[in-house]
């Protein structure tokens, strides 16, 4: 899968939590919502107030894609073999996402899944 076609699927998968994601979906789509959120970020030289455009742009972005990304990572998990209540590893400063990391970078575990 390529990067536009990952980008494409999850925005067309919105907020579809049943089924299966595969690994390049998944990690296209958080390089993606990175870069956006980095290239937002360069923003932050321009003040608004009390705060800077720059954190008034990420949080609106992070607020606009966090169904999606939930979504992605719930059939993700789901594809590499896991249950949706591991989501809740993002609870977990650091060490949580870390362990989602590793959880996310499993191959397919549901016979017939998506081709990696």
């Amino acid at each position: 899968m390529s990067f536009g076609a990952a980008i494409q699927t999850v925005f067309r998968k919105y907020a579809e939590f049943t089924g299966l994601a595969a690994r390049p979906e998944f990690w296209w789509w958080i390089l993606f919502t990175a870069l956006v959120s980095s290239a937002l970020g360069l923003f932050n030289v321009i003040p608004v107030g009390d705060a800077t455009l720059g954190y008034i742009l990420v949080g609106l972005w992070n607020t606009a894609v966090l169904v999606p990304t939930l979504a992605v990572l719930v059939r993700r998990l789901r594809d590499a073999g896991y249950g949706w209540g591991h989501a809740f590893w993002l609870l977990v400063p650091i060490a949580g996402l870390i362990i989602l990391a590793v959880f996310c970078s499993q191959p397919s575990k549901e016979p017939g899944g998506p081709l990696k």
